[in-house]
């Protein structure tokens, strides 16, 4: 027998022991019972001399599976089998007293031996379910008792009744033995599932953990190509040289676009993706949309957005929103080469309250009612054809209805072939009584470069983009390699932000900064920058419970990282962290 094999068994017994355990003053208390009942259908010594070696062998068996009930050491073979006699013994000895009953010859006293063994089968097969290793050990005898016993009689005694009820015990013998197999097959697929759903969830977590470092990896040189090619964008460049450094651009973005579908996508699959609920100017959000998208829409397309009828100020998750509207203007794009595309929307009263509708209309390919509903599917596309002549992974709508169905709302699309689609995008409308302000106070801070900037960095293109991004502006940029080096250099002297890496060698951004922050150093209320590749929510749980709000994701933009540092060292009011 092998290791594994042997840990099985012992798994087993341990399950039976714990269960018999807990069954002990039950049994015994149901035994009492039973003594009582035999010492008044039988007065004299027999019930209470079996009440006392039930007693004892009940106490025996329970001090043979203490070892399982106490530790998960491993046991000898010899006190498996020990156990297993004992519990057969004790099964044999309780059912015991209704032989003495039925051979009393009273009808009173059959038919009571019949109940309690009848009983003992029901409460042995309810207790030891889960554990049917142990069942062929206490449903045996009280079993064999219930067939034996009226063929003996029927054998000694061969009176028609005796010989009716001896078939009917037969016939209840083969109904009890089916129930039995009925439970070893339903236990046998709990089993399974229970296996099945420990695999899930252990790929699951495999899943999570490989892109979470794929993140990391491909955000880490996608920060430099990103930033590079911002820097690049500053520079006197020729024509030429800024066709290629807008192709660099571009080619960042799909690609940046790919890695957040795809983990979005394991996100909400594995139920750990979340919306957030603040306030934004809902006409302004989608005028940048349409700006935005109008610019790559195809020559002699018109994206035309219309606001009338919408509402100002709105509570749901923007970043979740702008995303849903930009896949939708996105997927527009892609399918119109000739007409329009139109961005519209507004307010409907339904059953739940006022409903916020936002519909993109476009005059391209459109589907039919079949194909409409398969976009929906993760990595669908309308045909094979289209990831060629478009690109795409197909996850773009997929994720969009997920998130409209996570925000209250849904997303729906009707289209005919040759006639162009209209996505409906609804969802609850939570009004707002105050302007958020916090963006625009982001995108206009003024930038003022004598800063002094402390950068924990472990990759050293990434240090050096960084300094490419600050030092030229004026700023002073100290290099930490690691979290333990940040801490000691934020103990010397004050610096005016941090900016910290999550993945370091030696001591990780988290850590350092909950160092820092415990420290009396002068940078224990130095605004901490989280800059860094680890773009999941549990990431920025982490960075949230060692004081750190801001979160920035790499690859990072030189506009959006100047304006975060901005927002940071500004005075108050303007000194509230902000999100990214």
């Amino acid at each position: 027998m092998t290791d594994a094999e042997d840990c099985r068994r012992d798994a087993a017994y341990r399950a039976i022991a714990a269960i018999r355990g807990k069954d002990l003053i039950p049994r015994v208390a149901f035994g009492a019972f039973i003594g009582l009942i035999g010492w008044m259908l039988a007065p004299g010594f027999t019930a209470p001399a079996w009440f006392a070696a039930v007693m004892l062998f009940q106490g025996l068996d329970h001090l043979i599976s203490a070892p399982w009930r106490q530790s998960d050491r491993r046991l000898s073979r010899v006190r498996r089998w020990a156990y297993l006699i004992s519990m057969t013994f004790n099964a044999f000895l309780y059912s015991a007293l209704a032989v003495i009953l039925w051979f009393q010859g009273t009808a009173v006293g059959m038919a009571f031996a019949l109940l309690a063994l009848c009983g003992s089968i029901i409460n042995n097969a309810l207790q030891m379910a889960q554990t049917p290793r142990a069942l062929p050990a206490v449903l045996g005898p009280p079993a064999l008792y219930i067939v034996s016993l009226p063929l003996i009689t029927g054998v000694i005694s061969p009176e028609p009744d005796m010989l009716k009820m001896a078939l009917i015990s037969c016939g209840g013998a083969v109904y009890v033995l089916h129930a039995l197999m009925a439970v070893k097959r339903i236990w046998t697929t709990n089993r399974q599932m229970e296996a099945a759903v420990a695999d899930a969830q252990r790929a699951n977590a495999a899943k999570s953990d490989f892109l979470a470092t794929i993140s990391h990896e491909i955000r880490t040189p996608m920060n430099a190509v990103v930033a590079a090619g911002g820097l690049l964008r500053r520079t006197e460049l020729t024509a030429e040289q800024a066709g290629h450094v807008d192709m660099l651009g571009n080619a960042s973005e799909v690609l940046l676009g790919l890695l957040n579908d795809v983990l979005d996508l394991s996100r909400i699959e594995s139920g750990k993706l979340e919306v957030d609920s603040a306030p934004f100017e809902l006409v302004e959000k989608l005028s940048a949309a349409a700006r935005l998208w109008s610019a790559k829409a195809a020559d002699g397309v018109v994206l035309r957005f219309e606001p009338v009828g919408l509402p100002g100020l709105i509570v749901t998750d923007p970043l979740r929103f702008q995303q849903v509207i930009s896949n939708l203007l996105s997927n527009a794009t892609k399918f119109t080469r000739q007409g329009q595309i139109v961005l519209r929307g507004g307010r409907a009263s339904g059953p739940d309250g006022e409903r916020l509708w936002i519909e993109v209309a476009d005059t391209g390919c459109g589907m039919d009612p079949a194909t409409a509903e398969r976009v929906f599917g993760s990595f669908e596309q309308a045909s094979s054809g289209v990831t060629r002549l478009h690109g795409g992974t197909g996850l773009g709508l997929a994720i969009s209805r997920r998130l409209a169905r996570l925000m209250g709302g849904d997303l729906t699309v009707v289209s005919r072939p040759g006639q162009g689609s209209v996505f409906s995008f609804v969802i609850p409308l939570r009004m707002a009584q105050a302007a958020p302000g916090l963006d625009h106070q982001a995108e206009a801070a003024d930038w003022d470069g004598a800063v002094r900037v402390l950068l924990a960095e472990d990759h050293p293109v990434n240090q050096q983009i960084v300094r490419l991004m600050l030092e030229p502006l004026g700023a002073e940029v100290t290099v930490a390699k690691d979290g333990a080096e940040a801490v000691a250099l934020a103990g010397e002297r004050a610096f005016d932000v941090i900016l910290m890496d999550m993945q370091m060698p030696v001591m990780g951004g988290v850590e350092a900064t909950a160092y820092i922050r415990a420290g009396a150093g002068p940078n224990a209320d130095t605004p901490i920058l989280a800059l860094t590749a680890n773009a999941l929510s549990e990431h920025r749980a982490q960075w949230a419970a060692v004081g750190v709000d801001t979160f920035i994701t790499k690859p990072v933009e030189v506009h959006v990282l100047l304006a975060h540092i901005a927002a940071a060292v500004a005075p108050a009011p303007q000194a509230e962290r902000i999100s990214a």
